[in-house]
């Protein structure tokens, strides 16, 4: 009995056999071709992303600063894959729209770009790029930009953040800056080398010399060094510089005015407290020495008795002065 069964259960075992194997055929057919597929996909997506890489060193070797239009922008800036990070700066330099800020952020950037290209760390990494308004005006509408110049970061994996986007009116464009934001946001860090500028030497060799010059022609006569009238032109000269925020300007580099690209309404004051232009400066100390010759002719005028009118002229002077500042502050 036993000897009869087992022929039989071989025969369903083998029956059993060739029916999974013709049953799992189709599937793991379909594996196979998704596992070619996936392969596939991948190797696509590496050949596309070392193209893009491929032409970014290409055009960075030219130029350290490639301009783009909307189809380049959007080809090696927001479309995958990516593995590099871009800044960007979006801007509008044809004469016709009268940005000058926009001139004096472009050299920055170009300092700043120049640096990176030439410096021992360039890498593939991290690459500088332009999108000017008259060639790229879509790229505009898409992120909703309505100012010129405008510093953005993209990373090379997620979208942009807020920080993404460097804070020109409160920070101001200058390279350093540029530089400390740029490190802040992708750890590269920039060494900023500025080409040699001889202006500022040869201005105080100049100074120098018609002081010596001065001092040579009146040696035998040296009383005006002990005027006290000179002197105290020279300090408020300091005074009214350091008052009206000229070091500031120095040091952060803001620019001169705002114009709005779409309207053309040029803002002179700085709608922020952490912030100034320069119009602003040169505002404040025009303002201050008004109010100081004010007081020195109210001050002058009571010196000697036979000036009445220049008294009550000098009181109507400085009330008008501190009148108009006060009236302007409380405008802004």
């Amino acid at each position: 009995m036993s000897a009869r069964a087992a022929p039989s259960r071989r025969r369903q075992a083998g029956r059993r056999l060739r029916y999974l194997s013709t049953g799992s055929f189709p599937f793991l057919l379909l594996l196979l071709l998704l596992c070619i597929q996936l392969g596939g996909g991948q190797k696509k997506k590496e050949n596309l992303l070392a193209e893009k890489v491929e032409q970014l060193m290409e055009w960075s070797s030219r130029r350290s600063i490639f301009r783009m239009n909307g189809d380049k922008f959007r080809k090696f800036v927001k479309a995958p894959p990516r593995n590099y990070s871009m800044i960007v700066m979006f801007t509008a330099l044809q004469p016709q729209r009268q940005c000058s800020v926009c001139r004096q952020a472009n050299e920055e950037y170009q300092i700043l770009a120049n640096s990176w290209r030439y410096s021992s760390a360039f890498c593939n990494k991290l690459f500088f790029g332009m999108v000017d308004y008259d060639e790229g005006t879509d790229v505009f509408q898409q992120l909703n930009m309505n100012s010129a110049p405008t510093f953005m970061h993209f990373p090379s994996k997620g979208r942009p953040k807020r920080a993404d986007t460097f804070d020109l009116q409160r920070i101001g464009f200058a390279a350093e800056q540029l530089a400390k934001w740029i490190a802040d946001r992708t750890d590269v860090h920039i060494r900023v080398f500025r080409p040699p500028n001889y202006s500022g030497t040869i201005a105080l060799a100049l100074l120098v010399s018609l002081v010596g010059g001065l001092l040579y022609l009146r040696r035998n006569n040296l009383e005006f060094i002990y005027n006290k009238t000179g002197w105290a032109m020279v300090s408020l000269c300091i005074v009214f510089a350091m008052t009206s925020g000229q070091m500031w300007n120095h040091i952060r580099g803001p620019p001169y005015a705002h114009k709005n690209p779409h309207n053309g309404q040029v803002s002179y004051i700085h709608g922020s407290s952490q912030a100034q232009f320069v119009a602003e400066s040169h505002i404040i100390l025009v303002l201050n020495a008004a109010i100081t010759m004010g007081m020195v002719l109210l001050n002058e005028s009571f010196a000697s008795w036979d000036w009445a009118w220049w008294s009550s002229s000098s009181v109507f002077y400085f009330q008008y002065f501190v009148q108009s500042t006060m009236a302007i502050h409380i405008a802004f």
